[in-house]
């Protein structure tokens, strides 16, 4: 009892540690969550400001990019600079060939980037950066349209530029003031505004934008052909009149799940697997059954010039995962939905 007694009181004491220590955390995490709130919220009224500030200055810079002749160059320092970047890849994916000049660089050399019919627009939030300062008297000097996207109209950048968009952010969510945060992204959304608006000039269409991503999942699905995924060389391929081990040998090393019936190169019918076992669920044997028994005639066909991603929709519609693919009624090849999987398109 005494042994007892005299640990009972640290078993106490751990516990409120313990209990404390739990607390903390508790507490430590709900300030986080109130932190990241308010840095979201803060920045989404930035932005919804921005539908206050636009003017007439934003329909002429619009106007003035669908009808240059020459690509636009965007341009920054710090982290203005990292927003210019994003910008122009999402122009040069919607239509409007553009490229980044980074200020600095852009007063050590590269300023031989910009050619005579390029707009140029210069993004920053206060416009009075020392490299800004350098940059624009030059950009002046050769005759380029210069358009600015500045929190600080009445800044050296607002003043001088031909036209201005004002991205005016009351303050940063940065607890300091000083990070960028609203910013930057009210320079970002900015720039989305005006890549949406010259697509819808443009009538930019989702096949366009796939010219642009022939790599991604979209492009494929709006770009891949039929006859881009047909391997002719190793197609399934069995007569009439071949018995069923050769048919079963057939759709085993082709690895298709199918084998088509040809007779001078034309379609008779398909045979699969399914189709195979379910002869052998009927058949006691299979001795004297040919080809031409089993087969399935008038199978879904596609020709070779379709859409990869129609040959899916086919399948899907007639709960199948091979089709025939024609052409002029000459067999070409077997397109099956695994291999339209793998190359993701869904």
């Amino acid at each position: 009892m005494v042994f007892l007694h005299k640990f009972a009181p640290i078993k106490i004491q751990f516990s409120l540690k313990h209990t404390n220590f739990i607390f903390s955390i508790l507490s430590t995490t709900r300030n986080i969550l109130v932190t990241a709130k308010k840095t979201i919220l803060s920045e989404s009224e930035s932005i919804k400001n921005l539908t206050n500030l636009l003017d007439e200055n934003f329909e002429k810079t619009v106007q003035i990019i669908l009808n240059s002749k020459g690509r636009l160059v965007i341009t920054g320092i710090g982290k203005s600079a990292i927003i210019a970047q994003k910008i122009v890849a999402t122009m040069n994916s919607t239509g409007t060939p553009s490229l980044f000049l980074h200020a600095s660089e852009a007063i050590h050399g590269d300023l031989g980037m910009v050619q005579p019919d390029d707009v140029v627009i210069c993004i920053s939030k206060s416009g009075n950066s020392p490299e800004i300062k350098v940059l624009v008297p030059l950009l002046k000097r050769f005759g380029n349209t210069l358009i600015a996207i500045t929190g600080n109209k009445t800044s050296f950048l607002g003043k001088e530029s031909d036209l201005v968009l004002d991205a005016y952010v009351e303050n940063e969510a940065c607890p300091n003031n000083l990070a960028p945060t609203n910013s930057t992204t009210a320079q970002l959304v900015m720039g989305d505004a005006l890549a949406v608006c010259l697509m819808e000039l443009r009538n930019f269409t989702a096949e366009d934008f796939a010219k642009y991503h022939p790599g991604g999942a979209l492009g494929k699905k709006l770009l891949l052909r039929v006859s881009d995924m047909l391997d002719e060389r190793n197609k399934p391929v069995v007569s009439p009149d071949d018995n069923i081990k050769t048919v079963i040998m057939e759709i085993s090393e082709k690895r298709l799940g199918v084998t088509a019936v040809i007779e001078n190169n034309k379609i008779l019918g398909i045979i699969t697997d399914g189709d195979i076992r379910r002869m052998l669920n009927k058949s006691e044997t299979i001795t004297g059954l040919t080809a031409k028994d089993i087969m399935t005639i008038h199978p879904k066909s596609i020709k070779p010039t379709e859409l990869v991603s129609d040959a899916l929709n086919m399948m899907e519609n007639y709960s199948i995962t091979q089709l025939v693919v024609t052409e002029n009624n000459n067999y070409k090849g077997i397109i099956h939905l695994h291999d339209i999987l793998k190359e993701g398109i869904v």
